[in-house]
């Protein structure tokens, strides 16, 4: 039942004989009442005025009138200023319930919904369009930091509403394991490491690399300040630092495929590999394929030489090899150093070329990386552009705000950054102290509370992170988001488990009802209006790539539950169908609860 459609007919049908106009379906604006205001669907009036030729306050009566004259599903209307509030009639609101009634929700996993809603389609329908999804893509020179949750998190969620929205979806990481960057951690090891390894130092794989990362840096800066106190300029002596120069030979040797190089790098970067797939597993984050820098690197050198060939690129005298942007707004950018050896732009070259060479019926590839690297996804898709790729407008660079903390921003090289391992381990243990305190898992057995702690700390982490829009900016609070009132994803999974426990207890009565026609108060009305716009939501989060619209659903979802919890008694031995009713709601309440919540990589717990 879709009450936007049936109104925008009628609506339709009142200018028709009201006005003697035909309206056209993108004409009728319709949107969700805004909660200060008596109504359901609101009708903006003010382009219907010049039809009328009436203001918009006497159009919206007239229309108001017509409609509750003529739609049985109309009960009332209001209007204020130009907007006309339609409320739709309770029974029509039950009658809605009563088609989505059948959904299951006591085994609920949330990855398919009633097929009566038309929510979610077969994801392995061949003629679903095809999107690929990229995120993570960790350097392998240390480990994963609070930036990277985000962007886990991100692309993660992302990828679910996509799916879930009737997309084919292809969850990709490009592990960034070459380069200069890499080559300072394994530099600084050959260095200083005297052979340390993971196992001899019962360190993780990425951590032990990381700390070289930062002992490169800091001895870097040692030598650029001997320099300049010898005399030499600042950027001749970043330039000619013995370690840069180090540095730089390590790298043409990897490329040239020294084996020694190669052997090191090799060793440093399974030590790394072992301990993302640590990070990965508790984040929840999976990927259905992974592809590598070092073997994607090339086939960006082969679309270098293309461009030069068409001359859409051009050779400088020192052998670097650039492209000329400035028409597009952008400028000229360098897509291979005089040395021969690559940037970042060959790689991304290469890849999405391979991508698009894999997956012919491929119609995006979604970049999850964040707004400080904007230029290079604009650079990117005008080189596509230029090198006459037909599916050069199906790159998207979803652009998010950087992660700050309390203590400001976080700088990997200095040592600065929030490690994701010891930030989830922080906040599961905050969710073990907080729920330990609540007094309320005395019966839970130490498998089952260890279980309900990682499950509340995680949801804590993903719910405060998501819900912020992903282009702002945000400042992340460990302690706040843990918390069990507000809007925060314990505080959603709570509710869901109080829902399972009142069904629990409704169950014993073995109530079996269904096809109601009594009367609905405010607060059954209220959530039945939310799972109704659950679809909408869940749309026009997929189509913005942005979790927060489905985050705040769910807080929404909550409230509106623990307001009817509180006000209306849900089990009634005087009045069965009532409370036949009330559960049924409640059920399905809960249904969309953990729907929302998988959208968001959140678990929701049975009992808390």
């Amino acid at each position: 039942m879709n009450f936007e459609s049936e109104l925008r007919i009628k609506i339709i049908e009142a200018v028709q004989t009201l006005y003697s106009t035909a309206l056209k379906e993108k004409d009728v604006v319709l949107q969700p009442t805004r909660k200060e205001f008596e109504g359901d669907i609101t009708l903006v009036v003010f382009g219907i005025a010049k039809a009328s030729k009436k203001n918009p306050e006497v159009t919206g009566n007239e229309i108001g009138e017509y409609l509750q004259k003529n739609s049985s599903f109309v009960s009332g209307f209001n209007v204020i200023k130009g907007f006309l509030n339609v409320v739709i009639a309770d029974q029509s609101w039950l009658t809605f319930f009563n088609k989505i009634e059948k959904v299951q929700s006591s085994k609920f996993s949330g990855s398919m919904l009633s097929p009566t809603l038309n929510i979610e389609q077969n994801n392995s329908e061949r003629s679903a369009p095809l999107i690929m999804v990229e995120y993570s893509s960790p350097n392998t020179n240390k480990p994963l930091h609070l930036g990277h949750i985000r962007n886990n998190l991100l692309g993660h969620s992302v990828s679910e509403l996509l799916a879930a929205s009737g997309n084919r979806v292809m969850k990709v990481n490009l592990v960034n394991d070459r380069g200069i960057h890499i080559c300072k951690s394994m530099l600084a090891w050959k260095k200083w490491g005297k052979g340390e390894t993971p196992e001899s130092t019962d360190t993780k794989g990425d951590h032990l690399v990381g700390k070289y990362y930062v002992l490169f840096d800091k001895k870097y800066k040692e030598e650029i300040e001997r320099l300049v106190r010898k005399g030499a300029d600042k950027e001749d002596a970043e330039k000619n630092a013995p370690l840069m120069l180090e540095i730089q030979d390590m790298l043409r040797k990897w490329e040239a495929g020294d084996k020694e190089t190669l052997d090191l790098w090799s060793m440093m970067n399974d030590w790394v590999y072992k301990g993302f797939e640590e990070s990965y597993h508790i984040l929840g984050v999976t990927f259905d394929k992974i592809y590598y820098e070092s073997k994607t690197y090339l086939h960006g050198k082969k679309i270098v030489e293309e461009g030069l060939k068409n001359n859409v690129f051009y050779k400088k005298e020192d052998g670097s090899v650039w492209i000329d942007l400035t028409d597009v707004g952008l400028d000229h950018k360098v897509l291979l150093r005089g040395d021969g050896t690559s940037v970042y732009i060959t790689q991304d070259l290469g890849t999405a070329q391979l991508r698009f060479d894999e997956y012919p019926g491929l119609q995006q590839l979604i970049y999850v990386v964040g707004n400080e690297q904007e230029y290079h996804f604009k650079v990117l898709k005008e080189i596509f552009k230029k090198l006459g790729r037909s599916w050069a407008d199906g790159l998207y660079h979803l652009s998010y705000g950087m992660v700050d903390l309390p203590s400001g921003k976080m700088k990997s090289r200095e040592g600065t950054v929030v490690d994701a391992d010891d930030l989830i381990k922080e906040i599961i243990e905050e969710a073990e102290l907080n729920t330990k305190a609540l007094g309320k898992i005395d019966d839970f057995n130490s498998d089952e509370a260890k279980k309900l702690y990682h499950t509340i700390g995680m949801g804590a982490l993903k719910y405060f992170i998501l819900k912020v829009d992903p282009k702002k900016r945000m400042l992340f609070n460990p302690a706040e988001s843990i918390d069990l009132n507000g809007n925060t994803g314990p505080f959603i999974q709570y509710t869901y488990a109080r829902i399972r426990s009142v069904m629990r207890k409704g169950n014993e009565m073995k109530l079996e009802a269904g096809g109601w026609k009594l009367e609905i108060g405010k607060e059954e009305k209220e959530l039945i209006k939310q799972i109704y716009y659950y679809k909408d939501v869940l749309k026009e989060a997929a189509s913005n790539h942005s979790p927060a619209l489905i985050a705040n659903y769910a807080y929404e979802l909550a409230k509106s539950y623990n307001h009817f919890y509180h006000e209306c008694p849900i089990i009634d031995p005087a009045d069965a169908d009532r409370s036949a009713f009330r559960l049924k709601l409640s059920e399905t309440t809960s249904s969309f609860v953990a729907a929302s919540l998988k959208m968001l990589g959140i678990e929701a717990p049975e009992r808390m």
